[in-house]
């Protein structure tokens, strides 16, 4: 399983979040809401665990 930060505007934490969701070999486990950005206004940042799928 790996845990990774997602970084940056809504949008593209969106996006990013859908490209993993539909990608076969990637089984999301769980995404988290998404947090602002202490000094910024535009990025925000959001935690996912995701895991290989079994083939």
């Amino acid at each position: 399983m790996l845990k990774i930060r997602l970084q940056g505007t809504k949008k593209d934490i969106r996006w990013f979040w859908r490209l993993m969701e539909r990608d076969k070999d990637i089984h999301v486990l769980q995404v988290s809401e998404i947090f602002s950005n202490k000094g910024t206004n535009k990025y925000f940042r959001a935690y996912a665990e995701v895991e290989r799928t079994e083939k």
